[in-house]
């Protein structure tokens, strides 16, 4: 039995994860919790033992200087609890971690045994994958589950992947088992410009995560990150007349299968969004963290690309480290689609506020494409695929 000590009965508690590695292209997911944490300063208060899961050839300690005394942090998962205030105030169990390495049944179990003492309501697994789409529309945002039940009254997509599977998968099918509702929401990530970090995939995530929650998550710096990642992008594209011909024709096969589709649903969807963001009354505003504050600055390292760093042990914030900061992960597939706007594409007038970018994605073609280089992470190149639709056959 997990004894707790220290955390307070929780109020409507709803657990937030997301792992580095195969799930987490771009590290567009463990960002999305890493910018959890630390908006609403998260108090940690638990770590598994990275002796049980993790391979440390694979995932490896690091050693760094504390006031000149040698300490060595070690791969981990953490879990941190933050209260988001409001008219209706709740609280949010984050989970960040890396993708365990072995015992992944253990591992599962564990969380959900921290879930079932904590009270927790619903699990929420944050994952992004590698697509055919291109940088310069609204990311797609799948939302899935392995409850028919779940899938009808939130809206979201019936899993029906068959296939290798990560952490991610096995987490979503270990909480059906136990009778815990769970979701995963998968942002796609275009596969030309797949290392990290991807601010844009990490703003989708979270704007999906707001409709789901009915929150309001504070943004900070994300908005503006977001902006420049597809400045930059724009730019690199630009200066390769086969890879800007290459996004030119994922944009029309985009345009051509949203035509149709563009819907009074999503307008409706992005305009509760923004009032919810104008309205400071609005349910779920953020609001004070539980316990002492202690802030936490882990930025995504953007050295290499998910599905290509068994090492990156300069990263400190992946670690054990014993100031309470955490880690960050890998790759997937998905279901249908809702699109979640960057500020670039956010109409200027309130009136116009509600663009309609919530739609499906075009199926990938997963062909090799001109001027490109795939990623090791692609969906067509992986055994796996293990987001959105995997949502996680056994």
């Amino acid at each position: 039995m997990i004894e707790l000590e220290g955390v307070p009965e929780l109020v409507d508690p709803v657990m937030v994860a997301a792992f580095e590695g195969w799930n987490d292209a771009g590290d567009a997911a463990s960002a999305a919790v890493a910018h959890l944490d630390r908006e609403w300063k998260g108090e940690v208060f638990a770590a598994l033992d990275a002796e049980d899961y993790y391979d440390f050839q694979v995932n490896r300690p690091t050693i760094w200087l504390d006031n000149g005394v040698r300490k060595i942090t070690w791969p981990t998962t953490r879990l941190s609890v933050v209260r988001v205030g409001g008219d209706k105030p709740r609280d949010l169990v984050l989970v960040r971690g890396i993708e365990p390495s072995m015992r992944w049944r253990s591992f599962c179990n564990e969380i959900l045994g921290f879930a079932h003492e904590l009270g927790v309501e619903m699990l929420v697994i944050l994952g992004s994958l590698l697509g055919d789409t291109p940088h310069t529309r609204p990311v797609p945002v799948s939302g899935v589950t392995s409850d028919p039940d779940l899938a009808r009254t939130m809206d979201l997509e019936e899993t029906r992947y068959e296939g290798p599977t990560g952490i991610v998968g096995i987490l979503q099918e270990a909480c059906t088992h136990a009778g815990v509702p769970a979701v995963s929401l998968w942002a796609a990530v275009p596969h030309y410009v797949s290392q990290p970090p991807n601010p844009k995939a990490t703003l989708a995530l979270l704007n999906r995560l707001e409709d789901l929650l009915d929150l309001r998550i504070p943004l900070g710096e994300l908005s503006e990150d977001a902006r420049a990642w597809q400045l930059g992008v724009d730019q690199l594209a630009a200066e390769d007349s086969e890879v800007a011909e290459y996004v030119q024709s994922l944009e029309e096969a985009r345009d051509t299968a949203e035509l149709p589709e563009a819907s009074g649903e999503a307008i409706a969807r992005e305009f509760e969004r923004y009032l919810r963001r104008r309205d400071p009354h609005t349910s779920g505003r953020a609001g004070t963290s539980r316990g002492t504050p202690s802030d936490q600055p882990d930025q995504p390292d953007a050295s290499a690309a998910p599905s290509d760093r068994p090492d990156r042990a300069e990263r400190t914030d992946r670690t054990d480290r014993a100031d309470g900061s955490a880690p960050a992960e890998g790759t997937a597939d998905r279901p249908a689609t809702t699109d979640t706007e960057t500020p670039d594409e956010a109409p200027a007038t309130e009136a116009a506020a509600c663009d309609a970018g919530d739609e499906d994605a075009p199926e990938q073609s997963g062909a090799d494409h001109p001027g490109t280089e795939r990623a090791p992470g692609h969906e067509a190149d992986r055994p796996d695929r293990d987001g959105g639709p995997e949502g996680h056959a056994s």
